[in-house]
């Protein structure tokens, strides 16, 4: 309770009391969050009893960086039902998530200044303005784009969707030097122009209508896990669930029966398909723990069952 006659004080003490500035007090005022009880005569700021803790929660939420909005929220909830309740909790989970990314980029930021610097002295401005085109926090963006570009016309947003979480790596959220020059150079290759008039796609896509499309896809994907796990067991390839699976992805696409004839036609038709081993390569860099195992990944995993299906069919 204030001192003075009618228990109200003025700008300068509330603003005493509370250890914050006259202006700030203001700002609040002003803005509509802490309310004025009456004006003295000579048209001066009064303010009653609960203005000393309100000023104090105030300060609470905008120490923890929360904008004039959402402290205003907080507030009229509190008047309301005598608690903040879920709109402080929307507006600290908000935060987290602001400070999380800001957190991200500053990782990535620190591991991009330690790839330029760790890296020969005459590299250094090429690297520089490979790893400098990335945004931080990066995006992924540019690598759906290609995926997108790549994939054959018509198949259904699910089936394309599908296949950008195996083929679009995510960033790691902490990364090494390393990690971050990979990242670099797999957007670098997806959004250069490319070279001569050589095909980009595979013989696959011919596959006529979305839902070959989807089925062919469909099953490259279970056979791409399947071989993954062969991989991190040091298997070599051969014949198995993981082959079967990828030739009756094609098979079926092309509603063809799996006969060794078709084997055969597949293994040479796949070998001679373009091919982007760099793309597979940086993004095992990505992806991989730094010193551990290389992961598999969908380009790996097409080489081994194609090596798998080559050593199976062998010369007609």
């Amino acid at each position: 309770m204030f001192q003075s006659y009618d228990g109200l004080c003025g700008i300068g003490e509330l603003a005493g009391r509370a250890g914050v500035s006259v202006k700030t007090v203001r700002f609040y005022s002003d803005n509509g969050l802490l309310p004025e009880a009456s004006r003295s005569a000579g048209g001066h700021r009064r303010y009653g009893p609960g203005s000393l803790e309100r000023l104090r929660m105030i300060r609470s939420l905008r120490t923890m960086d929360l904008p004039v909005s959402s402290v205003r929220r907080i507030l009229d909830e509190d008047d309301t039902t005598g608690r903040a309740g879920g709109a402080l909790e929307d507006a600290v989970a908000g935060q987290l998530r602001t400070l999380g990314s800001q957190l991200k980029a500053l990782r990535w930021r620190e591991a991009a200044l330690r790839s330029v610097q760790e890296s020969p002295a005459a590299e250094r401005a090429g690297r520089l303005r490979l790893i400098g085109a990335v945004a931080a926090p990066p995006s992924t963006a540019p690598l759906a784009r290609f995926w997108r570009g790549w994939l054959p016309p018509r198949m259904p947003a699910g089936s394309v969707t599908a296949f950008l979480e195996a083929a679009v790596p995510q960033p790691p959220d902490d990364p090494d030097p390393g990690q971050v020059l990979a990242f670099a150079g797999l957007c670098a290759m997806v959004t250069r122009p490319c070279d001569g008039d050589e095909p980009t796609q595979p013989h696959a896509h011919k596959a006529a209508g979305a839902r070959a499309s989807a089925v062919l896809y469909a099953g490259l994907a279970e056979a791409y896990d399947l071989a993954g796990t062969e991989m991190r067991q040091d298997r070599e390839p051969g014949p198995g669930d993981a082959l079967d699976g990828f030739v009756d992805a094609y098979a079926s696409a092309r509603d063809t029966a799996d006969t060794p004839d078709f084997r055969r036609a597949l293994a040479q038709q796949l070998a001679a398909d373009p091919r982007i081993d760099r793309y597979w390569e940086l993004t095992a860099e990505l992806v991989s723990a730094p010193g551990g195992r290389p992961e598999p990944t969908p380009g790996t995993a097409h080489d081994w069952l194609l090596t798998a299906l080559r050593s199976q069919s062998g010369p007609r």
